[in-house]
């Protein structure tokens, strides 16, 4: 019986090893990354927290998560996009609570009516859907988009505040929804598989009464495999404010990411993404 339940123990703690907030990317959820290389240090807050984003049951992207900010650092998935309809309901991620709390993301009224969370515990982990109400210019903008997906869970999956930053609303349906829906999908010709990491800069403004950050940019990065011998990158990078799109090399968005985070040179991808 003691070794029935010292296994039950360690099974329990094997699992927690895979739970929603977890310690590294490398050893969790690295599928999402080229050749399973996250970026490098140089983009980590100083309170961060690494979410293996998990919709019913499945893994479909990985989120490096700022909780002083309370918004995403960045989201890395795999371009995989396809027609389908838009979801209209919004996540949370629970384990930013605690690790006692479901690995899965939910709605907060299940948080705050099945698991007796209140609504101020919640808010303390991450930004809450009062967070983004009656905005002004802005709303909500998601960094691994849901039209970047193909079918129904995928999409939804998006739908988690951890994936979603104050966004000019001219700039999210604009030049970067151009870039999101046209640029990627030019570019993407060829690419048997896309990884795709996307971004945002703290900036010095806030909403929800210092609550959330407004970013000051916008960036993504894309690293495409057309075959064994041919691998290609591209990236670009917006102002928060103004409603256009800069394109760039993989290594002219590092060196600038370098500048605005002020952390060590940023690498994205293995270095056998090319930067030129």
């Amino acid at each position: 019986m003691l070794w029935l339940l010292l296994l039950q123990v360690l099974a329990s703690c094997l699992w927690l090893g895979h739970g929603e907030v977890v310690k590294s990317f490398e050893t969790s959820c690295p599928q999402f990354f080229f050749r399973e290389i996250p970026p490098n240090e140089a983009l980590e807050p100083r309170n961060p927290a690494w979410i293996c984003q998990r919709y019913k049951n499945q893994y479909y992207f990985a989120t490096l998560y700022d909780r002083k900010m309370r918004i995403p650092v960045y989201s890395a998935y795999i371009y995989q996009p396809g027609p389908g309809k838009r979801p209209k309901t919004w996540l949370v991620e629970p384990q930013l609570i605690g690790p006692t709390f479901p690995k899965t993301m939910e709605k907060e009224w299940t948080l705050l009516n099945q698991y007796n969370v209140t609504l101020e515990k919640l808010s303390q982990s991450q930004a809450i859907l009062h967070d983004y109400k009656n905005l002004t210019g802005l709303n909500r903008g998601h960094l691994n988009p849901n039209g970047h997906h193909d079918d129904y869970s995928s999409r939804m999956a998006t739908f988690t505040l951890t994936n979603i930053v104050p966004q000019d609303e001219k700039l999210n349906g604009g030049a970067w929804n151009n870039y999101e829906q046209q640029t990627m999908i030019r570019r993407t010709q060829g690419c048997k598989i896309t990884y795709a990491i996307v971004g945002a800069v703290p900036g010095n403004n806030y909403i929800a009464k210092g609550r959330v950050n407004k970013p000051s940019h916008l960036w993504s990065a894309a690293c495409c495999v057309v075959d064994n011998n041919h691998i290609k990158a591209w990236a670009v990078i917006a102002e928060n404010d103004k409603n256009q799109v800069e394109l760039l090399t993989l290594g002219e968005l590092e060196d600038t990411l370098t500048e605005l985070y002020g952390r060590g040179q940023v690498s994205l991808f293995d270095s056998d993404c090319p930067r030129e």
